[in-house]
């Protein structure tokens, strides 16, 4: 069985900049990749390539296909994209913009057959659910956006902006899981609770994440495998462990991080 993802050769220029070069690496199913590197590394545009959201050279498989083959709501089926800060312009409600999440596996026109089935949903005696509804009541329960559905997402914090488009990833039900750093707008009980969430979400069969992230302490925590990256290319890949050692971290950051981190935590002992 092919691995769920794999990406061979990747490389992607922007106008004469070399962002990324022969960038090679592959996801398992029930494996969380975490793509580390200090800024400028390339990380996030590896993910944009995954999505096709940049040109770039190589191959990028996902079980066993071409993503260049695939049309995008066949794309939007499989891959689920977290970025980093979405910004919104418009009044839509926390569970419209949840519920755009199913948009690829809806048929005909969404937001009004939508709208349309909780309107009859309202005066039924009985409760028949679709599993477009199902996913959308899923996402919001899991990422505790239930008790804001009918808040404009104009009125929301930076950190339940993010949780809201967290849910609407999750209700697209995708198999590989993108996150651009997850957590950059949540407060410390929300980081925990979406790095813990997405924890039991990839135990489900079938599934898997690769994360952009800063925070060495969360990739160590919660990733399988580690990929480091310095100015486009791969400085090592493998088990969190192996990767996340003093030798490599200091030939990436150019800096003492065990010792670092060792100082940090030590006002806390």
């Amino acid at each position: 069985m092919p691995e769920m993802l794999k990406v061979q050769n990747l490389s992607v220029r922007l106008g004469q900049k070399q962002i990324i070069e022969n960038l090679s690496f592959s996801v398992d199913e029930g494996h969380w990749l975490m793509i580390a590197g200090p800024n400028g590394a390339g990380k996030s545009t590896a993910v944009r390539a995954i999505t096709r959201g940049v040109d770039y050279s190589g191959e990028i498989l996902f079980n066993g296909h071409d993503i260049r083959r695939k049309k995008a709501v066949e794309l939007a089926r499989c891959i689920g994209a977290l970025a980093q800060a979405n910004p919104v312009s418009y009044a839509f409600t926390v569970e419209e913009v949840v519920s755009l999440g199913r948009y690829s596996h809806t048929p005909g026109p969404f937001s009004f057959s939508l709208r349309r089935e909780r309107e009859q949903q309202k005066f039924s005696s009985e409760t028949t659910r679709t599993p477009e509804a199902d996913m959308v009541e899923y996402a919001l329960d899991l990422t505790g956006m239930t008790p804001l559905r009918r808040r404009s997402v104009l009125t929301l914090s930076g950190g339940e902006l993010q949780r809201t488009f967290l849910a609407q990833v999750l209700a697209q039900d995708p198999s590989l899981l993108l996150l651009d750093e997850p957590t950059n707008h949540l407060d410390l009980l929300y980081q925990k609770q979406v790095f813990e969430l997405i924890g039991e979400w990839i135990k489900i069969p079938g599934k898997a994440v690769v994360s952009v992230i800063h925070d060495l302490s969360l990739a160590k925590a919660y990733g399988t495998e580690v990929l480091l990256m310095d100015h486009g290319k791969s400085v090592a890949l493998g088990a969190a462990g192996d990767v996340l050692t003093p030798e490599f971290l200091k030939r990436v950051y150019r800096m003492d991080v065990c010792e670092w981190m060792k100082k940090m935590l030590s006002q806390w002992t």
